[in-house]
């Protein structure tokens, strides 16, 4: 499921799988995918489960199932860090590399990049530092504004809290959408997020039940 917004006089889909698709440009666009994060953690000693890589890698498997896809750009945090060159991370990432070998991927460093280093030359993912400038958006990791384009950027993680009666709440993550500065959720299934609210200035889409809605 998604949700079509315009943006700068673009349509984009704000998709349920924490991806943005760009229809004019058959574009899938993941933030903070922090591929072999669990298994950075279990290479220092932290008993966390297994099985996110190959979890996460399922996801894009439905999402490019899903959209007509000529290109995939990674908004940042590709990889988590130094532990996440385990063999058995790169081993899942190499074969789902070659079932898209034809399909150009570029990654826009960010910050774990930066100590994880950059994906091995055989995945065949062009690298380049912020920003990336495409049609009306600078494609950013960090959400900084730029002077002339509106960004499209990770790193915070952003989630929202949806509050009920009797002091129920549910955290879930979320798109949030501002005025010239626009965050994409953590694509990775292992990571934290970061709460942010519904302001004069910032339209939040939350993703929960396999749907993206607006909140009022």
């Amino acid at each position: 499921m998604h949700c079509s917004v315009t943006l700068e006089g673009e349509e984009l889909w704000l998709l349920a799988d924490k991806a943005i698709y760009w229809p004019a440009r058959q574009c899938l666009l993941i933030a903070d995918a922090h591929f072999g994060k669990a298994a950075a953690y279990r290479s220092l000693g932290q008993p966390v489960p297994q099985g996110t890589t190959s979890e996460n890698l399922r996801r894009l498997d439905r999402l490019l199932a899903a959209q007509a896809c000529q290109q995939m750009i990674f908004l940042g945090d590709f990889l988590h860090g130094p532990g996440s060159q385990a063999s058995g991370t790169l081993g899942a990432l190499r074969a789902w590399r070659g079932r898209y070998r034809d399909l150009p991927m570029t990654l826009i460093r960010g910050n774990h990049d930066k100590r994880a280093g950059d994906p091995p030359a055989d995945l065949k993912i062009e690298v380049i530092p912020e920003p990336m400038l495409m049609g009306p958006f600078a494609l950013q990791h960090e959400p900084n504004a730029h002077a002339s384009h509106h960004v499209l950027a990770g790193h915070v993680h952003p989630v929202h809290r949806l509050r009920g009666k009797g002091r129920q709440s549910l955290r879930l993550p979320c798109f949030q959408l501002g005025k010239r500065v626009s965050l994409l959720p953590a694509f990775g299934s292992f990571t934290g997020g970061y709460g942010v609210e519904q302001d004069d200035d910032h339209q939040i889409y939350v993703i929960g039940d396999h749907q993206v809605w607006p909140i009022q």
